[in-house]
Parts: C-alpha cells; structure tokens; sequence
C-alpha cells in the first residue's frame, strides 16, 4: 500500500501500517513526489490502498481549497485507474457551516466532496485535533516571547491511535464508508497549551470573533456521540512524552 504525505500524520500512519506486517512506501515531496505537479496515477500504479495524508497548513480558503481539491483529484484518478481502496484523512466536523469560514476546514470540505464525486471505493477517516495541534499553534502563532492561543473547545487525540484506526481500514478490519474518531475528553486548546512543558513562550487568549468564534468556544469541533474514543489521555500523553 501506499501513504501520501510525508508529514506527521503519514509517519504515523506507515508505522502503524507497517506493526501489521504489510510493505508501505511512502510518497511526499520528501521522497520526490509532489502530488499536485507529478503523474500520480503513474507513481501509485500497482497498489491496493492509498491513503491519502497531504497537509499544507494556511487559513486561507483559497489556497486550501486548491491544495485538498487538487491532491485529491490526483490521487482519485489515480485509484480510479488502478482500482485501489482509496482512504482520506479528514477531521471531525469540518464540514459543517458554522466552520467554513477558516480556510482550512473549507478546504477539507471541498476535499472530501470531490473524493466522493470521483465514485471510487473510498473510506474517510475523520478525527478531532490531534495531541500535537497545541504545540504546532504555538509554533504557527508565535510573536517573540508570546504565542496567541485560539479561544477553541476540543476533544484531541493522540496521533498515534487515529493511525492505529487508519492501519485497521487498510488490512480491512474495519468498513465502513466513514470512520469517526475522538479522544476520551474535552478540553480546550488554552488548556492543552498552558500543560505543554518547556515552550519558552507565554500564551495570549485570541478571542476569535463571530459566528466562527462562537461556535470554536462552544464545541462545535466536538463530534457527537457516535464517534469512537480512542487513545490516551491528553495529560497522561504529555506526561509520557
């Protein structure tokens, strides 16, 4: 099987692939392969999964808009072609209206409407923010000494264990057309980021502003009820850390 994208998630991903005895080779523009300039449909000829795992953080709708719709039309031709089972990282509740204000989730919405336009075997995999995400706001939103912290209710989950359910969709444990998964508890990112040891930064509250403001400080990221927990604690993950 095949994993694109070389970030975090990807990592994880073919680890955990990998734990299951199958062979994964891991395409990303660090090993050569961008998904949006090459011939996907040539690179990923002769696998029978491919998960498609590509980030480009931006808030702008635009821009994410083009980057997802144009991964994914690559990599759904590509499985067109070939047959494969074709399985989408996404995130829980990205799709819903209140949301689409932030580029980003736009984008992942736009994303999984062309995967599903493409009428190939697809499964989505959605999960909350992962356990990194307070981490990697602090490092996207650092001024200096001070890093702004989006108000934001959550309920993260560990990298590890959204891998661990992507790893079951592709040795076919699990079918389903869509997978939802989240942590054990809610919290928000203020929480997260004030228990992260060592930033060397002092966290500033961002009150985002709005309807999109409103509905981050409300739970709006929180999937309901049939969503599946999976994974640590985010405190007992930091304290292993």
């Amino acid at each position: 099987m095949a994993v694109v994208g070389g970030g975090v998630s990807g990592g994880a991903i073919s680890r955990a692939v990998r734990e299951r005895g199958c062979a994964v080779t891991l395409l990303s523009r660090s090993t050569g392969f961008d998904v949006v300039r090459d011939d996907a449909t040539a690179a990923l000829a002769g696998f029978d999964v491919v998960v498609e795992a590509t980030g480009r953080f931006t808030t702008s709708r635009r821009r994410a808009t083009e980057f997802f719709t144009a991964s994914t039309r690559a990599v759904g031709g590509a499985v067109a072609a070939s047959g494969a089972h074709h399985v989408l990282l996404s995130i829980a509740n990205c799709t819903l209206p209140a949301v689409q204000g932030y580029g980003y989730f736009a984008g992942k919405t736009a994303q999984e409407a062309v995967a599903r336009e493409a009428g190939h075997r697809l499964t989505v995999v959605r999960s909350t923010q992962w356990f990194e995400f307070a981490q990697q706001n602090t490092e996207r939103m650092r001024f200096g000494p001070f890093a702004l912290v989006p108000g934001m209710t959550i309920a993260p989950v560990a990298l590890d264990a959204v891998a661990e359910v992507v790893a079951d969709v592709v040795v076919g444990d699990r079918d389903a057309p869509v997978v939802e998964v989240t942590g054990p508890e809610t919290t928000t990112l203020w929480a997260m980021t004030r228990s992260l040891p060592g930033t060397g930064v002092v966290p500033v509250p961002l009150p985002i502003p709005g309807r999109m403001g409103g509905a981050f400080r409300d739970g709006a990221l929180v999937p309901g009820p049939d969503a599946e927990v999976v994974g640590p604690r985010f405190r007992d993950w930091v304290a292993s850390a």
